[in-house]
């Protein structure tokens, strides 16, 4: 059953760490795919094309909590048209309008998406699901699998089992990565995995988990 009042996490986001979040995490369409280069070894627009290409450019796109917007003005730069992206936080829906043309933009919560079944043919996160907690994540991907006609694709951090990420930017109970692909299977049964890939941190042990679903 949606959320209906903000959760502890949402409130979080919506305050200055929010804001200030964004700050930090502000690049040109060049600039974020030299970061995710940087990092993981590949830019965010080699990602899509692995994973993606092959989906019609007219397609109905839909990011959940897509911050400033930078993962759809990545989709729009290599063609797809119909971008929407909906994000807790309403000063980044405000920076997000500001930086993109084009693009809808909605203010609202991954728990309770104010959107029809089956209203896009892809829903998307970027680093979204790792800030769910344990306890609610599994209503927000209701959410996604509800609006999706098609596809799920994400890109999220992976650890064999739930992990905690502590004193994230002096927060905790606020970041948690764990096998999200295989959560995915679990839940939704009906589901097909298309493709899956991890890709290790140059500089840590970390690890990225891409993957793309369809129903």
């Amino acid at each position: 059953m949606p959320i209906k009042e903000f959760t502890e996490q949402e409130k979080v986001w919506r305050s200055h760490f929010g804001e200030e979040y964004n700050k930090r995490n502000t690049y040109t369409n060049e600039e974020l795919d030299e970061v995710f280069k940087k990092v993981i070894g590949i830019s965010r627009t080699e990602i899509n094309k692995e994973f993606i290409n092959e989906i019609d450019r007219e397609s109905k796109i839909l990011e959940v909590g897509c911050n400033i917007g930078m993962m759809l003005v990545n989709l729009q730069k290599t063609g797809f048209k119909n971008l929407s992206g909906i994000e807790i936080q309403p000063k980044a829906i405000e920076t997000a309008k500001l930086r993109s043309e084009g693009i809808n933009f909605t203010e609202g919560s991954a728990y309770s998406l104010p959107y029809s079944d089956n209203d896009f043919d892809m829903v998307f996160t970027c680093h979204v699901l790792i800030h769910l907690p344990p306890d609610k994540i599994r209503i927000a991907l209701g959410e996604m699998v509800r609006c999706s006609r098609k596809y799920i694709y994400c890109e999220e951090y992976y650890a064999d089992e739930i992990t905690e990420i502590k004193n994230y930017h002096g927060k905790n109970n606020i970041v948690w990565k764990r096998d999200f692909e295989k959560l995915i299977s679990s839940e939704f049964k009906d589901l097909k995995l298309i493709k899956s890939k991890k890709y290790k941190y140059t500089g840590s042990e970390n690890i990225e988990t891409v993957f793309l679903f369809s129903k």
